[in-house]
């Protein structure tokens, strides 16, 4: 037989007691009693892996914040689908968010929510009757609001017509909160890619010059990110992309932003945002994190970790 079964007699063996393991039973989690605070149910999560993760990105959120550092949300349009935008409000309020980049479908969906207290239409039932999108208001008001006040940029001419409004869910509004805090929420668009593109109000070149304002918004707000967080969560192409193109100008005029930490949530990831925002901008001596799951449970478990962590600091 050419091959003879190997035999382990003779195998060389150690002590588990004296080898290195990357996990120990200090780091388990703790059942939480009946009646714990936050504090006590974060305090008992297992200090492994992604909960780990989350207790460290909390902790540079809140360590920013206190050092007075620039702590900046990117979000795609899902976020606010799925409800999260108090959450968002409450940290921009607390001065936690010093200011949020949208892609163009948070504006619709953004709007909608203010306006009529309901948004994400089902597309499925309505692509095939040509129906789906034209809802007159958002289209009009909209494009309206922006061909005004396009030379303030594209979210803040949003923002300051949601504010003004008696539109009867307008606490619920990023962009109206931006516009009353005086908190820069920029919006960063692709032509063609939102409703608001297909309604006949749309004008091209007033888009095209909001968003670019927006845009050199943003990299100010990159250029400040040194010992910031910078958060992308829940957009796969848009807002990496935005991120790597301004984090690139940033640097080329001269800008330091080296040391900073970066994440990225969303319950898949995508080469992008795991490229342009997690590792990449992060090489040069930065932290880059991703939180895997859905926004809508692991958003609130990392907005309760920030906000018991300023508590603390107070």
């Amino acid at each position: 037989m050419r091959f003879k079964p190997i035999s382990s007699k003779g195998l060389k063996t150690y002590s588990i007691k004296n080898r290195k393991s990357k996990v120990r039973v200090e780091a388990f989690a703790r059942p939480p009693r009946s009646g714990a605070s936050v504090k006590e149910f974060l305090d008992g999560l297992p200090d492994i892996l992604a909960a780990k993760d989350l207790i460290s990105i909390a902790s540079a959120v809140v360590k920013a914040h206190k050092t007075g550092k620039t702590v900046a949300l990117g979000m795609g349009g899902h976020v606010i689908k799925v409800g999260l935008s108090p959450l968002i409000i409450a940290l921009m309020e607390a001065d936690v968010i010093a200011a949020v980049a949208m892609n163009g479908a948070c504006v619709v969906h953004d709007f909608e929510t203010a306006y009529a207290g309901c948004t994400s239409e089902d597309v499925d039932a309505v692509i095939g009757s040509g129906e789906f999108g034209m809802a007159e208001e958002t289209g009009r008001l909209v494009n309206t609001a922006i061909k005004k006040g396009v030379k303030m940029g594209l979210g803040r001419a949003v923002g300051e017509m949601l504010a003004a409004s008696k539109f009867p869910y307008k606490d619920k509004s990023i962009l109206a909160a931006g516009a009353r805090l005086d908190i820069p929420v920029t919006v960063h668009v692709a032509l063609g890619t939102d409703i608001l593109h297909i309604h006949p109000s749309m004008d091209g070149a007033a888009t095209g010059l909001a968003t670019m304002r927006d845009f050199q918004t943003f990299a100010a707000i990159v250029a400040s990110l040194e010992g910031g967080v910078y958060m992308n969560v829940g957009s796969a192409v848009i807002l990496p992309e935005v991120f790597l193109k301004a984090i690139t100008l940033v640097r080329n005029l001269g800008h330091k932003v080296e040391k900073f930490t970066t994440v990225n949530m969303d319950f898949i990831q995508h080469y992008r945002p795991l490229t342009n925002v997690v590792r990449r901008p992060t090489s040069k001596g930065g932290a880059g994190y991703r939180l895997t799951g859905h926004h809508e449970i692991m958003f609130p478990l990392l907005y309760a970790a920030i906000m018991e962590g300023v508590a603390a600091d107070d």
